[in-house]
């Protein structure tokens, strides 16, 4: 139990409430909670079966979405790694790499051996994943009797958790310029290229955080 897991947890309210209205049945919503997993994959694929889109767009659009998870993989995965670590393992706990998990295993990792680190994880994924899928199941049982702009707030809850916990978790001074860049540029790419704006926040920020951490790296050398 953490504040970052009862968050994770608050943030599941609002998509229980937002998979009824969308017409999900208890099952496949429960269901998406474990397999989907991160919470913003899971409201793109919502929008995308609600804006009529075909199975093979729908999943494109979430895998896009969740391209985003890959360089937290590319972290994550080096620090579980035992000597006697199997591929599949590492490619199964994969799976439950998402925010939350993810600044959990940053902050904590170091302090477990690194023969056990594998099965540490995998409890921490797993638990959050189920836990998730407990709250999913009773909030949407409920959820008709919540009122809508309590389940808005509690969704926007996780947005503002997954800027604060990053902030918090990032090593370099370049995490912060990626974040700070990212809150300036989305709005205005909001206006310039509403279709795109996220791509476009997502390419010219992390660009402009890279070229400063070259440069703080090439000052910092002389």
């Amino acid at each position: 139990m953490s504040v970052p897991a009862l968050i994770l947890a608050s943030s599941f309210v609002g998509f229980a409430a937002l998979a009824l209205e969308a017409g999900f049945t208890l099952a496949q919503t429960v269901f998406m909670t474990g397999i989907v997993w991160a919470l913003p994959a899971k409201v793109v694929l919502i929008g995308a079966v609600l804006a009529g889109n075909g199975i093979a767009g729908a999943a494109f659009a979430v895998a896009l979405s969740s391209v985003r998870l890959a360089p937290m993989v590319v972290v994550l995965v080096p620090e579980l790694r035992g000597p006697r670590t199997r591929p599949w393992v590492l490619y199964l706990l994969s799976h439950f790499v998402a925010v939350t998990s993810w600044v959990i295993a940053l902050e904590q990792i170091r302090h477990v051996p690194r023969d056990l680190r594998t099965s540490w994880y995998g409890g921490v994924g797993s638990s959050l994943v189920l836990l998730n899928m407990i709250i999913v199941a009773l909030v949407y049982t409920l959820a008709q009797n919540l009122p809508p702009i309590i389940s808005a707030a509690l969704f926007m809850l996780t947005p503002i958790y997954f800027l604060t916990s990053l902030w918090v978790s990032a090593r370099e001074r370049a995490g912060h310029v990626a974040m700070v860049l990212g809150l300036l540029l989305g709005p205005l790419f909001h206006i310039v290229v509403p279709d795109f704006s996220l791509l476009a926040t997502g390419l010219v920020g992390g660009l402009l955080a890279y070229l400063f951490h070259i440069v703080a790296k090439r000052r910092k050398a002389t």
